[in-house]
């Protein structure tokens, strides 16, 4: 059983930046795509972005230029690390894996591992 744990969220102005971390065990296939969704209140979860395993990546054009994923196989960990953040970032963070060799997806529902989620506020 894949189990996800992420960390690094918090509070903090407009304008600064963050990095978001998810440790990932329980892996019984080499081959996954990983993402970072978010989810404010009142809202749907959305995807923010996406890596597949030969590190290909993918971003929602609310966040592109500003964000950036990557991952440490060794430590089996994923990272987000968002820069000039706005107030309209502010969400619940989640980590979420699925084991697939190919094009990842943005699509919340072809995801079937999830971490906890660790909560963004950004004040303006």
């Amino acid at each position: 059983q894949v189990q996800l744990v992420e960390s690094g969220g918090g509070s903090l102005q407009a304008g600064g930046s963050l990095r978001l971390s998810c440790t990932a065990s329980g892996y019984t296939y080499s081959r996954y795509c990983m993402g970072w969704f978010r989810q404010a209140p009142g809202k749907q979860r959305e995807g923010v972005a996406v890596i597949d395993s030969d590190g290909r990546t993918s971003y929602a054009e609310s966040v592109k230029g500003r964000f950036t994923i990557s991952k440490d196989n060794a430590k089996n960990t994923l990272y987000l690390q968002m820069n000039s953040l706005k107030p309209e970032d502010s969400a619940m963070y989640y980590c979420a894996a699925n084991a697939w060799d190919g094009t990842c997806l943005f699509s919340v529902r072809w995801y079937n591992y999830w971490g906890q989620g660790t909560q963004v506020t950004v004040s303006s």
